[in-house]
């Protein structure tokens, strides 16, 4: 048979295996933005928790329209310049068939959209975590519409998309080191330098108010990143989305273990929240080397992950920015670490030929993952910034300083995460109970906070 002409018995046919196990992994991928509410909205002082979560779900409403107008078909039509696609059926997703399959794959394309979907809602919302306390939430929904589609639609094409600059220059990402968490991450940097520290950072306690919410949310996450991960290889034909499996549940455990020793040997303590963050971080640098790695490369990309995500969350203390829960330091440091590591761990058995360093490769792919991790921080940090400025000189970006102060809940929902009003049989007066207990670093009652808002 001559080069290029493929025999329609050979062409590849719908595969329902395939197809169903693709289903369950989007729905998988779905979950995770709910449990990263919950993750972050635990993090947060009591007065924020409603605005945290609120700011995670809105993504799922604004991404998922935008991604039918027009996202996937930038992220993943056909490649114009190697920088973003374009594809008029794919516009609505309308002139999509029933029964298309995504070239080269035995599921229909549909499914391959809405996989795709989920990633692009969850990125968006990993940003969030940085601006908690002090932003409106109109700003922060036209934040979320124009970043996904100045940033995340084309970067996602730059790394996954045929014809993407990164894909074709040999950039290994499985699921998302960088076009979703050096891409979130960097964002978050971007726009914390632009907006400025909530009132009483440094000086003010801001700790957790729920941390059974924060591990319920760590849990929901790591459940639901199998699907993120294994699912990316878009099926189970070979033995890779296995290989990724089993990586994302070794490395998350590594780098759990790894940030607890670190805790324990700098602060005397196994806390809960360097649990779950020690989890997250591995999971982080996992998503874009684990169909690259063997199980023990896995363990040294958790361990070293866990180590040095455990490290950077300090940062924002030296240097003077505040990333409210850490998406600097998780996300983007994360991130960065998982993308290099592919240079030195990568085994050339998994999903690609490409070898690292320690594998007798060299430095050539350490040279593409840093070009890779190179330009999507660049990109998103500048353009996340020039946004949050854009936005913050028209209609603002943060809210007064005395309604954050008072709580960004009532001012933004006109609601509290907890209502006691009716604990103790009623006894106790309703303004001094609609926000439990004393507001952290505000240095008044939580009743007097109510009072304030009320008026």
């Amino acid at each position: 048979m001559p080069p290029g002409i493929t025999l329609a018995a050979d062409a590849p046919q719908l595969s329902a295996a395939n197809t169903g196990f693709m289903l369950i992994c989007s729905a998988l991928v779905m979950l995770m933005t709910p449990g990263l509410a919950f993750f972050y909205g635990g993090m947060v002082r009591v007065k924020s928790t409603l605005n945290m979560l609120m700011m995670s779900f809105i993504s799922l409403g604004i991404v998922t329209i935008l991604w039918v107008l027009y996202g996937f078909s930038v992220a993943f039509g056909t490649d114009h310049g190697s920088l973003f696609g374009w594809n008029g059926d794919y516009v609505g997703l309308g002139g999509i068939g029933l029964n298309e399959l995504w070239d080269g794959y035995t599921i229909p394309v549909y499914v391959f959209a809405v996989f795709q979907l989920m990633f692009a809602v969850i990125t968006p919302a990993l940003i969030s975590g940085a601006l908690a306390d002090r932003v409106k939430f109109t700003a922060w929904a036209l934040f979320v519409a124009l970043w996904a589609t100045i940033v995340y639609f084309p970067v996602a094409h730059w790394v996954w998309g045929t014809g993407g600059w990164a894909f074709e220059l040999g950039v290994i990402d499985f699921a998302g080191g960088t076009a979703v968490h050096i891409n979130a991450g960097a964002a978050a940097l971007g726009v914390i330098l632009v907006i400025g520290k909530r009132v009483g950072f440094k000086k003010d306690p801001m700790r957790p108010h729920s941390l059974p919410l924060v591990m319920l949310g760590a849990g929901l996450l790591w459940f639901g990143w199998f699907g993120f991960n294994a699912g990316s290889w878009l099926g189970n034909d070979d033995g890779v989305g296995a290989l990724m499996f089993i990586n994302t549940q070794i490395a998350t455990a590594a780098a759990m273990l790894a940030w607890l020793a670190y805790e324990k040997i700098r602060h005397g303590a196994f806390t809960t929240l360097g649990a779950a963050s020690g989890a997250v971080a591995g999971l982080v640098a996992i998503t874009p080397s684990g169909g690259s790695c063997s199980p023990l490369g896995a363990i040294a990309i958790g361990a070293i992950a866990g180590l040095l995500c455990a490290l950077a969350v300090g940062l924002k203390f030296k240097f003077g920015y505040d990333d409210s829960l850490d998406v600097v330091g998780v996300h983007l440091v994360g991130g960065v670490a998982g993308s290099l590591l592919v240079g030195l761990f990568a085994t050339g058995g998994g999903q690609s030929e490409a070898q690292g360093l320690f594998y007798g490769g060299g430095l050539e792919q350490l040279g593409k993952q840093a070009a890779g991790v190179g330009a999507v921080f660049g990109y998103s940090l500048v353009a996340s910034a020039v946004l949050a400025f854009l936005i913050d000189k028209t209609i603002g970006m943060r809210v007064d300083e005395d309604e954050e102060v008072g709580g960004i809940d009532q001012v933004q929902h006109a609601e509290t995460a907890y209502d006691f009003s009716g604990a103790g049989g009623g006894s106790a007066p309703r303004t001094a109970t609609a926000v439990p207990g004393p507001v952290q670093g505000a240095g008044q009652s939580a009743a007097q906070k109510n009072k304030k808002v009320d008026a």
